[in-house]
């Protein structure tokens, strides 16, 4: 059962809707520890003074800031905590925006905002009134000590509340800043090439089902572990060969869509021979 890790309320004009927050996605990660791999022991990492050699006890420990090589400002933790932002209890919606105006990248993760006891009324009165004005609205709060922006929208189900926390404009890189960004001139194509192009992504077209895609690598680096645990031997897969640019665009385009009739094909036969099989039955 999730835990909420944090209470407060959603500050709206006068209206102050008391929520939970729970954290929206629980990461799958598959986690190493370092093992010296001639003793197979763990290794426990130590603070040592790069000048020294001798090692640091944590609390001899300060936060340096470096502004030339090997030259560093000293910031004493009490002269972090003065910057801390006030500590609230409060989301403070600031505006509201058409979700359409929001582009993914500035998103970061995201939580659920759960009614707190007794405020199902005010919750769903917000909730009711965001979903038929169609907006989006962007917040400010303070978790872990650090102000976060923040987006809040209705989920796709209309139930709940969601909240997104959200990159500032100055984190994200600039197109302008990468190397071989194309120009106009060189994004071209044919009238030809993009219908082809149109018709190869309808043939894909599918109804998008969260559950279909898996993280293969995690399950393969856990499939991995479970062998080796057991003692089987491990074969190591060959390399993977380097993609190349295609020399013949019409040329692939046209290969793909052949591929995919065909295995749209292959799919109705399938399902035509579990109709007649089952028709048997």
């Amino acid at each position: 059962m999730p835990r909420s890790m944090w209470s407060g309320a959603i500050s709206f004009g006068l209206v102050n809707v008391p929520i939970k927050l729970y954290s929206a996605v629980s990461k799958k990660t598959v986690r190493f520890h370092q093992i010296n791999g001639e003793t197979g022991s763990r290794i426990s990492q130590k603070r040592v003074d790069a000048t020294t050699g001798e090692e640091v006890a944590y609390e001899s420990l300060v936060k340096g800031f470096e502004i030339t090589k090997d030259n560093y400002v000293i910031i004493e933790p009490s002269e972090l905590e003065a910057l801390d932002p006030e500590k609230s209890r409060t989301i403070d919606i600031e505006d509201f925006v058409d979700l359409s105006e929001i582009d993914p990248i500035y998103y970061d993760h995201p939580y659920y905002l759960v009614p707190a006891e007794g405020a199902s009324k005010a919750y769903g009165l917000l909730l009711s009134a965001m979903q038929e004005s169609q907006r989006v609205a962007i917040a400010r709060v303070v978790l872990r000590q650090k102000e976060q922006l923040v987006a809040i929208r209705p989920d796709k189900d209309g139930r709940l509340l969601m909240m997104e926390t959200m990159i500032f404009a100055d984190e994200v890189v600039p197109k302008d800043d990468l190397d071989g960004l194309p120009d106009a001139e060189d994004l071209k194509v044919s009238e030809r090439e993009v219908k082809m192009a149109q018709q190869l992504i309808e043939s894909l077209v599918t109804d998008f089902e969260p559950s279909r895609y898996k993280d293969e690598y995690r399950e393969k680096v856990l499939e991995l572990i479970e062998a080796k645990a057991s003692g089987a031997e491990i074969v190591s897969a060959p390399e993977a060969p380097t993609p190349t640019a295609v020399p013949d665009l019409m040329a692939a385009l046209e290969a793909s869509l052949a591929a995919v009739g065909s295995g749209s094909d292959k799919k109705k036969s399938s399902s035509k021979a579990s109709e007649k099989e089952t028709a048997k039955s």
